[in-house]
């Protein structure tokens, strides 16, 4: 999976081709699905949500730029799968999901491998988690019409907010905070469930 659908499409940081590797996939999907979990696309998790596809996962946690040492948010727990990744980047991960039978389910799934720097909250991530911001990356696993400016203001100078962006047609936007001014790139064309 990490060779054929994520180095071959250039995703090169290390931290992120480990964590990807040593992140099982399978653990995050329902039985049924178990046998396609290593494919090259996204997967239903139940409730009108999904995983992403590998390389998606890769590639936002690159761009996120996450260090060793850096606090980072997630909005949209999901599976848990993307937290995992993240968690194995990072110092210490906060993540927000707004459906409580999803977020205990990733909640066992991440202590059963054994994840302990992940801080979980039920509620509207697009409220982000203000009382630990700022935070040094930021990803959001589902797509609002526009950057929720909760989030932007919960974003460390020199951090990078990982988002998709859109309605009938999504780009996967990279903001970043340079000496408080927010500079704005589109990377590619996505599809993502809406954020709620």
């Amino acid at each position: 999976m990490v060779a054929e659908q994520i180095v071959s499409r250039g995703i090169t940081d290390p931290s992120v081709l480990r964590a990807m590797r040593s992140v099982p996939r399978h653990i995050f999907v329902g039985e049924a699905d178990r046998g396609r979990a290593h494919d090259d696309g996204p997967l239903s998790i139940g409730r009108g949500q999904t995983i992403s596809q590998p390389y998606i996962v890769a590639l936002m946690t690159e761009l996120a730029q996450v260090t060793p040492v850096a606090r980072v948010l997630e909005v949209g727990t999901g599976c848990g799968y993307q937290t995992a990744v993240l968690a194995a980047c990072a110092g210490e991960v906060w993540t927000v999901e707004i459906e409580p039978d999803l977020a205990a389910e990733a909640s066992g799934t991440l202590s059963y491998l054994g994840v302990d720097n992940v801080h979980q909250r039920i509620g509207d991530g697009s409220l982000g988690w203000p009382e630990h911001a700022p935070f040094d990356a930021i990803v959001v696993t589902a797509a609002p019409a526009d950057v929720p400016e909760a989030l932007l203001d919960q974003l460390a100078d020199g951090g990078h907010l990982v988002i998709p962006l859109g309605t009938s047609s999504q780009d996967l936007c990279v903001f970043t905070r340079e000496s408080g001014a927010i500079h704005r790139k589109s990377v590619i064309p996505v599809r993502f469930v809406p954020l709620r």
